[in-house]
């Protein structure tokens, strides 16, 4: 049986477009490209189809392809033509995951997110903006459906400031339209939703569609973040496995969205602290959060004085779903650097994660993988399976470990431990692959992130994929 993987891919040249589309299709004035990377689940070599869809719906191109059992390939550049823009389904006969980057072609924003395996016919996107101190979104909805147009109806919905406001669209099997707030593009914008919006926003459709938000910022804070929208109907609990404050000069963000029909009050409790200073930050809540309605919280300020490292389990009485966004001002040598990845509803852990793209030395580039105990009891062995290393002969060691209640552990391919938080001495080694985690008889969720220590947004999140 042929399984699918949906990914929506930017990959456009402005050169290439005509000027009345620059706006709508190429976002922020950028040239953007991007990278495919795709992991076989199965000990097996797996057979896979790559497919890319033109807005249009049309077929640029396909491309077929082997991936050895447990292994991993890249695809950089895309196989599709210079100035394609569209969307991506990945076939296989075996089951895989895979996480797209994207980046400009100049190299200095970036932004990764994860494949779907089905859509929805309602999709919730937590943080939508425009106008906001230099940010402003742009989204891509794909239709899923194999041979009938998505009727799609997108309801916007302000949070700190704007108004509401909604569009409509019709996009054909297997094609991606892409909806830009920025003020001037042919979809709904500032000039209707502002001056300024801050809030969240709704997809319905008459048949599954799946979508991917970015975050850009082209001004003095030049970063690019990228999330997948929800295709759950949320839950009352949420963890997010990485939340940090006055980390080396990185905090976080939490973008929480109340997605039923009722007003909820919302409590944030912070795990314990993994940075041994004494600070154990206190529950935060969001309180009167009404349907469709979203709230921030910003982990700069106020109690936020001391570093820390950690998670978080965000709860309500109405089903929420939530994103993390990862930021760093950066200085005059490195960045600036921001990033964003979904929550997870608890739920849906597994004792087995995988992670298609892990790094060290990889052109400045290393990773770092965050795990977390969702489930109510201690968790004794926590292990990171190293799969084989396309970059060089270095095979790294597994990293074992173990995990309290809701506690959270981070491992960095860099460096040497115990600083690193691992069992490896990464040096000059350099490491191109995958991992396995897995945790016997225990729930754990997972996020990757991929950063450079150079000039520009060289950072990149994704989540952990539960199977």
């Amino acid at each position: 049986m042929k399984k699918k993987l949906i990914l929506l891919v930017a990959a456009l040249v402005l050169a290439l477009l005509v000027p009345a589309a620059v706006m709508a299709q190429s976002p922020g004035g950028l040239a953007y490209t991007s990278g495919v990377q795709v992991v076989n689940l199965d000990s097996t070599t797996a057979s896979i189809g790559l497919t890319y869809y033109n807005q249009d719906g049309s077929v640029a191109t396909t491309f077929p392809d082997t991936i050895a059992g447990n292994g991993s390939k890249t695809y950089f550049p895309i196989q599709a033509d210079v100035g394609f823009n569209g969307s991506l389904v990945i076939s296989s006969n075996k089951p895989i995951t895979a996480i797209a980057n994207t980046v400009t072609t100049d190299f200095k924003y970036g932004a990764a997110t994860t494949s779907f395996s089905a859509g929805a016919t309602t999709v919730n996107l937590p943080l939508i903006m425009c106008n906001n101190s230099g940010f402003n979104t742009w989204f891509n909805v794909q239709n899923t459906h194999p041979t009938e147009n998505a009727n799609i109806t997108i309801n916007y919905a302000p949070g700190v400031s704007g108004v509401g406001g909604s569009e409509n669209a019709s996009i054909p099997p297997g094609a991606a339209k892409t909806f830009n707030q920025a003020t001037g593009s042919s979809t709904k914008n500032c000039s209707t939703l502002g001056p300024t919006f801050i809030g969240s926003a709704s997809v319905t459709s008459n048949h599954p569609v799946v979508a991917t938000v970015m975050q850009l910022n082209t001004t003095s804070f030049a970063t690019l973040l990228g999330y997948n929208g929800f295709i759950s109907a949320g839950s009352t609990s949420v963890v997010v496995p990485l939340v940090m404050a006055q980390n080396s000069g990185f905090f976080s963000g939490i973008q929480i969205q109340n997605v039923d029909g009722s007003s909820t009050d919302v409590t944030i409790v912070y795990a314990p602290n993994q940075v041994a200073n004494g600070f154990q930050p206190a529950n935060e809540t969001c309180n009167g959060l009404g349907a469709g309605d979203s709230c921030t919280l910003i982990q700069a300020g106020g109690q936020w004085t001391q570093t820390y490292i950690g998670s978080a389990t965000i709860t309500g009485s109405q089903n929420l779903v939530a994103t993390v966004n990862q930021i760093s001002l950066g200085n005059p040598n490195a960045g600036p650097y921001g990033t964003s990845y979904e929550g997870f509803n608890p739920a849906t852990a597994t004792s087995n994660i995988a992670t298609p793209l892990i790094m060290s030395n990889n052109s400045g580039y290393f990773t770092g993988i965050q795990v977390m105990n969702v489930g109510g009891g201690a968790c004794a062995s926590v292990t990171i399976d190293y799969g084989p290393n396309s970059g060089g002969p270095f095979n790294p060691v597994n990293e074992v470990f173990s995990l309290g209640a809701g506690e959270s552990h981070s491992v960095l391919q860099t460096g040497s431990p115990p600083g690193n938080g691992g069992a490896n001495t990464w040096g000059a080694n350099k490491y191109i692959g995958s991992a396995q985690i897995s945790a016997p008889g225990c729930s754990i969720v997972a996020t990757v992130n991929e950063l450079a220590i150079k000039k520009g947004d060289n950072f990149f999140t994704y989540i952990g994929y539960n199977h």
